[in-house]
């Protein structure tokens, strides 16, 4: 399949940029994501490169690439130190450092949805306890919403809705992850000096109900002089963040 949408792309092929879920191992090319059971070390990048004799492949986890994406062609145009964020059924996430990915020592640097806000906090999948990814991410928003009967059936975009129309709950479940986002950006960006977050994905495009109370919990949080400048803006590229980054990935390699 890789071989024939490149044939049909025509022309020479520089380079092979991969975007996958995560975690992944840099040095052995293999992926396993929390959430493909059956993939677990799974030889990503050995695959890909069978498919495309003789030409460069890179692999790099999905919130890197989504970053770099955003970096190069989207929001994060002009920012040098950026934080790309995901936040939909996880939340998940990438850095560009001084206008590079930063890939970390496996290639799993910038998974920011299990920084721990609240060391007393629900259990995380991924065998943590209180991270942001349980508060932020869109099942945790409405799990927080109401009722067991009504949690089951609701998600993101009727989450969305009922704080639009008003719903205290809702709006209140809303600030609540907002809070938990604010908190670990600041953080991130106390570590990383970042000049710009830039938040995509599902519940990102609840708008105002996101963005509002998460720039105003962000200045609580972010008091320190040299954060003064950081800013918080949705992201431009949609679904295709990840693709865009990754194929950018390939072209610095």
């Amino acid at each position: 399949m890789i071989a024939d949408a490149l044939g049909v792309a025509g022309g020479a092929v520089g380079g092979v940029g991969i975007a996958s879920a995560g975690p992944i191992d840099l040095h052995s090319g293999r992926v396993s994501p929390i959430n493909i059971g059956s993939w677990g070390g799974f030889p990503l990048r050995d695959r890909v490169a069978a498919a495309v004799p003789g030409v460069p492949v890179r692999l790099g986890g999905d919130g890197v690439c989504m970053a770099l994406g955003e970096h190069w062609l989207g929001a994060g145009r002009g920012a040098r130190f950026l934080l790309g964020l995901v936040v939909s059924t996880g939340v998940g996430g990438g850095l560009v450092l001084d206008g590079a990915p930063c890939l970390g020592r496996t290639g799993n640097a910038g998974h920011v949805g299990h920084v721990v806000v609240d060391p007393d906090g629900s259990p995380c999948p991924c065998g943590g306890r209180g991270c942001v990814e349980t508060i932020a991410s869109g099942p945790s928003l409405a799990a927080g919403r109401g009722p067991t009967a009504v949690r089951a059936a609701l998600g993101g975009e009727e989450l969305a809705e009922a704080a639009g129309a008003g719903d205290p709950v809702a709006l209140r479940a809303f600030r609540r992850g907002a809070a938990a986002l604010a908190a670990m950006i600041a953080s991130v960006g106390a570590v990383c000096d970042l000049d710009l977050a830039v938040i995509g994905g599902g519940v990102a495009k609840s708008g105002r109900l996101l963005f509002e109370p998460l720039r105003a919990a962000l200045a609580d949080h972010a008091r320190l002089d040299f954060l003064a400048g950081l800013r918080v803006v949705p992201a431009e590229l949609g679904g295709a963040a990840g693709l865009v980054g990754a194929a950018r990935l390939a072209a610095i390699a």
